[in-house]
């Protein structure tokens, strides 16, 4: 197993890596809707908060060597579901094309980090 921390990624809230990879499949840990340059810092809206999210994620994979195209699986945790799903997946879909969405998990959680509205973490496979 190797375990990454990626420089100029995430501020990590807690101890963990932001990916261990294993047998050509890379576990990026849940990222939240801030910036490296202002930990803690959220923008307003699910929106903004989504597009933040993938942000982080993309700068994770891009560390690794891998892109969202490399993305199997992906599980997303919102606080505010019914009110926040809707544009949610409006924004998060604009991220992949409509033939290659990758299998996913949607869950409405009471808290996040910071407060954050969204939380998303993947699961990618390296080409053979």
């Amino acid at each position: 197993m190797q375990f990454h921390m990626i420089s100029g990624g995430p501020k990590p809230v807690a101890p963990f890596s932001h990916a261990v990879e294993t047998d050509g499949f890379v576990f990026v840990t849940g990222q939240m809707p801030d910036t490296p340059e202002a930990p803690g810092v959220l923008p307003d809206g699910i929106e903004a908060q989504t597009h933040h999210v993938m942000a982080n994620l993309k700068t994770v994979l891009a560390g690794l060597g891998l892109g969202l195209e490399h993305v199997v699986m992906a599980r997303i945790y919102l606080t505010r579901f019914k009110q926040d799903y809707e544009a949610m997946n409006a924004t998060y879909r604009s991220y992949f094309p409509a033939d290659r969405l990758p299998a996913r998990t949607c869950v409405g959680v009471t808290g996040l980090a910071y407060d954050a509205l969204i939380e998303i973490d993947l699961v990618a496979r390296r080409r053979d």
